[in-house]
């Protein structure tokens, strides 16, 4: 049996998190765009539910399938029986708890952006000073900051399952995966830029 710790799709998507610093700076900026609101704890509310909540609950009940790349994602009936455990994965209670603290954790730093804002008013001003605007730039930044935190937050669970919690999962069946998981991008059934680490146990049963 392959090491499922070296899968691929794991390792790309883990990668992603790069990308939250460069987020959080954009969110920083949208923060300082014109001047806050006389009652402060409702824009601070607008950027956390419309950053967070979304998320947290896809995550919660029905988690980002990781199974492809950019505009495209394998198709159900194409996944491995390794890949479809890894999916189960997804699923735990363990999974979902580092999620909750991971969206406790943001929520703290989105505040400490929006206490600091003053600090990047001057870059922020190169944009038109419209309140809404920053909140709407900052919003959408901190949504996406979030996705791939937890998506990575989501792998760093695989990753951290005991050898013996692997072998006494078992895969979710083909025809759950679109039930169970949100997939994004057009199905395909195979992309080539990604090895397939185990061709043998791909399932080849077709999907009504």
């Amino acid at each position: 049996m392959n090491n499922f710790r070296i899968e691929p799709f794991l390792w790309i998507h883990l990668v992603g998190l790069a990308i939250a610093p460069l987020l959080l700076v954009v969110v920083w900026i949208g923060l300082a765009v014109g001047d806050p609101w006389l009652f402060y704890r409702l824009e601070l509310v607008l950027v956390g539910t419309v950053g967070v909540v979304p998320i947290l609950w896809m995550q919660w009940t029905k988690p980002f399938d990781f199974f492809g790349l950019l505009f495209f994602a394998l198709r159900p009936n194409s996944l491995t029986e390794e890949q479809r455990k890894i999916l189960k994965l997804l699923k735990t209670r363990k999974n979902k708890i580092f999620h909750g603290f991971a969206a406790i954790g943001l929520l703290g730093v989105g505040w400490l952006l929006y206490q600091s804002a003053p600090i990047v008013t001057v870059t922020a001003s190169m944009l038109p000073q419209w309140r809404i605007l920053g909140l709407i730039i900052a919003a959408i930044a901190f949504l996406l900051c979030n996705l791939f935190i937890q998506v990575s937050i989501s792998i760093l669970g695989v990753l951290s399952t005991s050898d013996k919690t692997w072998s006494a999962t078992e895969a979710i069946s083909s025809d759950q995966v679109t039930k169970e998981f949100t997939v994004i991008g057009l199905r395909v059934s195979k992309i080539f830029l990604i090895p397939t680490l185990n061709p043998s146990s791909t399932v080849t049963e077709k999907t009504s």
